[in-house]
């Protein structure tokens, strides 16, 4: 029975890393995957998903309105897919989830999904807190804190360094924008 699995994590755990491995090692063995990625991340390249260690793997592109289960059915019909796997998961809507969560049910393909679980506020995204809810397995990656414990939160910064406390959920950047800490260190930095 395939499953819907979610890989969370805060920023710096190599979860991008882990997808493209996990994808390398279905296709090494002859199976198909399918990648997803978040169109609104435009970091890079669009349509790639890319790994800080510099590795990257063509992906399909999804906005808040894609119907995954769609796009996967289609193309499982061309080629049989082993498995579906999906960055930047927090950014996938309620519907989206459900959608995946019937592909592993119905179409017994299994989905890797890959995340953040909470924002720069501590407050879970969308796609996280569904992910969460439905998900059969959970698999927290670890990043490591300053300090040496595991770190579990994304600090927002300002251009000096300085938390930002205010503004949208979703403000797309790296370690020039976040740093992950332990909650501990967040919630110094969070209360000033």
């Amino acid at each position: 029975m395939a499953k819907l699995y979610f890989y969370y994590a805060s920023m710096n755990a190599g979860k991008s890393t882990t997808l493209l491995q996990a994808s390398f090692n279905y296709r090494e063995r002859g199976m198909h995957t399918m990648l997803f990625t978040a169109a609104i991340d435009d970091r890079y390249r669009a349509g790639v998903i890319t790994s800080r260690i510099g590795i990257e793997a063509d992906a399909n592109s999804f906005v808040r309105d894609t119907d995954l289960r769609a796009a996967i059915a289609a193309e499982h019909e061309v080629t049989p897919l082993a498995c579906v796997l999906v960055d930047e998961a927090q950014f996938l809507t309620r519907d989206q989830v459900f959608q995946l969560a019937r592909v592993a049910d119905e179409m017994g393909i299994p989905v890797l999904a890959y995340g953040l679980r909470t924002d720069f506020r501590a407050e879970l995204f969308e796609g996280s807190k569904c992910l969460l809810a439905l998900a059969d397995v959970l698999v927290e990656l670890k990043a490591v804190c300053a300090c040496g414990r595991k770190a579990t939160m994304n600090l927002r910064i300002d251009a000096e360094g300085q938390p930002v406390r205010e503004g949208a959920q979703t403000e797309i950047g790296g370690n020039d924008r976040y740093v992950a800490l332990c909650r501990r260190h967040f919630m110094e930095q969070w209360r000033g």
